[in-house]
């Protein structure tokens, strides 16, 4: 990873001057670097500024910060080109910028004080670019995306999220439908641009089950949906009239979190939901098929997602009647659990394609143009994904079974 060659002392010195309101600041050190390595983010370029400035009367304060700084593949014309439909870094910048603090807002009318997002210094839509609070420095960190998260880390993010989920929905019945215009997800009307990564990579994994004598039969299956793939995930984002729809995150997995431990037991007191740039209008159910499909630990994934569903669904409901929403029927559980079962088609493709990406650990050719290519080069990563990773294979005999018995594999669902 790189950082851009307009991120510079000079720049990070009038954004400080903005978020200050100080004409006069003057930094007297910058140290600026990336934040991520190969393969551990593919949404974008991540960059940590930690700066120290003068400001005030006559500079008389003294301030270090230690500043985040995401910004879209500059230089990179494969990548901008594939994202350019998806519209991910304005429809990041707008969320900050304007959705987000109304959410917040919301959740005070009620008298809760959860932080549920980090807070942006400043939003330049001429750059594509975002500047945040460093959370690590208040002691939030990356779970590890290799181990994945148990039910404690997992149920800090399922209040965080129902919480989210409410208030948009508040938001949306207040504001006649202002969150409905954000219908650019993984899925959409709009473009099937990320075709290349979803059904190549689908096709990878079916490349690796004729190999394996006991799932075979499931290769056969997985190479007939392949013309039909795109077409059954963007119904699948479809919202559902007459049912409550929400401004859903997109991809809630392990490194789209930051969570806060006690020094002392480790276990997690905090968690903080980041990246924004597939958030759509839609199923709330969608967030949880992801979140549960890419980051639950085995045999959690197994075993424990009734009881999660069912954890949610109570600070989701309870949320939605403190702000006194009206404009469906806030579902019961039975109805939430109906829901869970429509939208099951994103769990299949959470569980097959995106966790093996986010599970791979072999930093080869692990970039954004292996993602949405077609060449030999993103032939040999999409395999590699499948052929290499022991967790994958093991994940994929118990899955295929659970998703062929629901139906998930054929082309008419």
């Amino acid at each position: 990873m790189t950082t851009p060659v307009w991120l510079t002392q000079n720049y990070m010195e009038e954004v400080l001057k903005l978020h200050h309101k100080d004409a006069a600041l003057k930094i007297q050190n910058i140290t600026i670097k990336p934040a991520l390595g190969k393969g551990e983010n593919y949404g974008g370029v991540l960059t940590k500024v930690k700066v120290a400035y003068s400001w005030g009367h006559e500079g008389s304060i003294t301030t270090e910060k230690s500043l985040l700084v995401k910004s879209c593949y500059e230089e990179d014309k494969i990548a901008l080109e594939k994202m350019q439909p998806y519209d991910i870094f304005n429809r990041e910048m707008t969320i900050y910028d304007q959705v987000l603090p109304k959410l917040n807002q919301l959740l005070q009318e009620v008298n809760d004080t959860d932080k549920l997002f980090a807070t942006a210094l400043y939003t330049d839509y001429k750059r594509q670019a975002l500047v945040f609070e460093d959370l690590s420095v208040q002691g939030y960190v990356m779970a590890d995306r290799i181990e994945r998260l148990d039910k404690d880390h997992m149920l800090l993010i399922l209040r965080k999220l129902a919480k989210m989920h409410a208030t948009s929905a508040i938001l949306n019945q207040r504001e006649k439908g202002c969150l409905q215009g954000y219908d650019r997800g993984f899925f959409n009307k709009h473009t099937d641009t990320y075709k290349t990564y979803f059904v190549d990579t689908f096709m990878a994994c079916a490349r690796y089950l004729q190999k394996q004598p006991e799932l075979e039969c499931y290769a056969r299956k997985i190479f007939t949906m392949e013309p039909y793939y795109m077409e059954i995930g963007l119904r699948c984002f479809q919202p559902i009239e007459g049912q409550v729809n929400v401004l859903a995150h997109g991809d809630v997995w392990t490194n789209n979190v930051m969570f806060k431990y006690d020094e002392e037991t480790k276990r997690p007191l905090d968690v903080i939901l980041i990246d924004f740039q597939y958030s759509f209008w839609g199923s709330p159910s969608l967030d949880l098929h992801h979140c549960f499909n890419t980051s639950l630990r085995e045999p959690l994934r197994r075993q424990g997602q009734e009881e999660l569903t069912q954890f949610y669904h109570h600070w989701f409901t309870t949320t939605l009647r403190k702000l006194k929403y009206t404009d469906n029927i806030i579902p019961s559980l039975k109805a939430f659990n109906i829901q869970m079962e429509q939208k099951r088609f994103f769990a299949l493709h959470s569980a097959l394609i995106i966790q093996a990406v986010m599970l791979n650990q072999d930093a080869t050719d692990a970039d954004f143009n292996a993602l949405m290519g077609l060449d030999e080069r993103a032939r040999n990563f999409k395999n590699r994904l499948y052929n290499n990773n022991p967790v994958i294979q093991e994940n994929l005999k118990f899955l295929l079974p659970y998703f062929d018995h629901k139906g998930l594999l054929e082309v008419d669902q």
